[in-house]
């Protein structure tokens, strides 16, 4: 029983305190002029929840239709990228992160947007479904011409 509290809750526990770093420095900072990376880096963010919530929103879309079952999203952004949503999410926290640099001790706060994109690309997410979907010829044909998580760049299919 401690092994398996130690294991699922600690550990997610002390992971998701990791990879919030630049959320806890952004609210606990003093008051701080604005500087041009919190302008880049809501634009980064507003852009990351742009993919990430029209992404999902197609995706239910797609599914919610009968006609679509079995199929593939490969239009709208699922068309630049074989995961928007996770795209998205990932590029939210390089945002958020960009939002929090108010000194040199925040940039230790890289760790969390690091963290989110690591465990997408290569632990949860994205190599999961590639998983899934490896032997469909319809995702292989999709694979071959789309990319799979930043938009426009075909070498990571």
């Amino acid at each position: 029983m401690l092994k398996a509290y130690l294991n699922v809750f600690v550990f997610q526990g002390v992971i998701l305190y990791v990879l919030s770093l630049p959320l806890f420095f952004m609210m606990t900072a003093e008051p701080y002029p604005l500087h041009w990376w919190h302008y880049l880096g809501l634009l980064v963010w507003l852009i990351g929840a742009f993919y990430e919530v029209v992404g999902d929103w197609q995706l239910q879309q797609f599914k919610a239709n009968p006609a679509n079952k079995g199929k593939l999203l490969t239009t709208g952004l699922w068309s630049t990228t074989r995961h928007p949503n996770y795209f998205g999410e990932a590029l939210s926290w390089w945002g958020i992160y960009l939002l929090s640099i108010t000194s040199v001790v925040s940039l230790s706060g890289i760790i969390g947007p690091l963290g989110i994109t690591l465990l997408l690309l290569f632990v949860s997410g994205v190599p999961l479904l590639e998983q899934k979907y490896k032997d469909r010829p319809d995702f292989q044909a999709y694979a071959a011409k789309t990319a799979k998580f930043f938009p426009g760049i075909k070498k990571n299919a």
